[in-house]
């Protein structure tokens, strides 16, 4: 079963973040430039929230509020859900699914070192179904290949 790790081995460790501080619009501009949908917000080297392109439609939009105004500290969500490395992508798949989001801090040690999103959890677990169907089919098909290891 593919873990953490493995999907950010794949993936990439790059983290991007922004102050707590910084306006709502600089944080759409990173999200923008960076082609992602949330940012971790990050105060001294220490995680303190996430912000999400949700976060800016309901608290923003919705609020008729202004982003170029409003800091990201009075937006993110402060309560950020945290994994390990070792965690699977199926116990990740049910705490995004139960909590209702879509993004996970990755931490080792108490160290921030990567965020996965639903996507790259949905992409590693039909990775995985491919992967199980494939050796099935091989071994119906009485050809069998060496067990390389799954993507």
């Amino acid at each position: 079963m593919k873990n953490v790790k493995r999907v950010l081995e794949n993936k990439g460790y790059a983290v991007y973040g922004v102050a707590p501080d910084d306006t709502v619009l600089v944080a759409l501009s990173e999200m923008a430039n960076k082609e992602v949908g949330a940012l971790l917000v990050l105060e001294g080297g220490e995680l303190i929230g996430i912000i999400s392109e949700r976060d800016y439609a309901r608290k923003v939009i919705l609020k008729g509020r202004f982003s170029k105004d409003t800091p990201v500290r009075e937006i993110m969500s402060s309560q950020v859900v945290c994994v390990s490395p070792s965690q699977t992508v199926d116990v990740c798949m049910a705490l995004m699914t139960e909590k209702h989001i879509r993004h996970l801090a990755v931490m080792e040690e108490g160290r921030l070192v990567g965020l996965i999103s639903l996507g790259d959890v949905v992409k590693a677990i039909i990775d995985e179904q491919e992967f199980t169907i494939e050796q099935l089919e091989h071994y119906i098909t009485g050809r069998v290949r060496p067990r390389p290891t799954p993507p």
